[in-house]
């Protein structure tokens, strides 16, 4: 399924939300100039569980936790995650306000890195993508607008359909998705998608949303 726009309106302008794309798009650009030393570039600066376990610096250790977000490995990768984070972050950072959204993404990516390490502490496979801190505005936009339509296409073989999906279906079906898909890499020592990082984004983002909004939850209404 692939969400074209959901159908909340949001009162302020994302700034935070459209920076964070701006920054994901110019950081892929800069990595597809890096020819023959982008792979140099990509185990340096996305997350290697096992590095972590390595006698290097702490900064060394720390920083990729941050700098993998904002690392994509093909224009598909990048594209996807930037849709879902222009249809589904504006909206909770509407809510959140503009810092607090910021820091609020910063540590579902370090919730998702963390779930990662701990499926795949041995793994020395750089993760790099912002999937991982998406995932955890995708768990907070389901806590706070169950309700909400999400304009949809889904390919159906030869025949595509676009329809109106509740947003707690869409997004029910995406985490459940990711899951079994989880449970089914477990074990794998292949290159792949990190879909426990997906997993504890999302589940850091309804957890960490407690923390940011008094109230325990937020309902669209119209």
């Amino acid at each position: 399924m692939i969400p074209l726009r959901d159908n909340i309106p949001h009162r302020r302008k994302p700034i935070v939300t459209v920076l964070i794309l701006i920054v994901n798009i110019v950081v892929f650009l800069y990595e597809i100039s890096l020819g023959q030393r982008l792979e140099e570039f990509i185990y340096l600066y996305g997350f290697i569980p096992h590095s972590l376990f390595l006698p290097i610096s702490f900064l060394s250790k720390i920083k990729p936790l941050f700098t993998s977000m904002f690392l994509h490995a093909s224009w598909a990768h990048l594209v996807g995650n930037m849709l879902f984070l222009w249809i589904f972050a504006d909206n909770v950072e509407d809510r959140l306000g503009h810092f607090n959204f910021l820091i609020f993404y910063v540590l579902c990516g370090f919730g998702a890195s963390l779930s990662h390490l701990i499926m795949s502490s041995h793994s020395r496979i750089p993760a790099v993508g912002a999937s991982g801190a998406i995932a955890g505005v995708l768990g907070a936009y389901l806590v706070m607008f169950p309700s909400a339509k999400v304009l949809t296409l889904i390919p159906l073989f030869i025949f595509w359909q676009i329809v109106e999906v509740p947003a707690f279906i869409f997004l029910g079906v995406w985490f459940i998705y990711q899951f079994l898909l989880g449970v089914s890499s477990i074990g794998g020592t292949q290159a792949g998608i990190a879909f426990w990082a997906h997993i504890g984004g999302f589940i850091a983002g309804i957890v960490l949303l407690r923390v940011f909004i008094r109230r325990k939850r937020y309902y669209y209404s119209g």
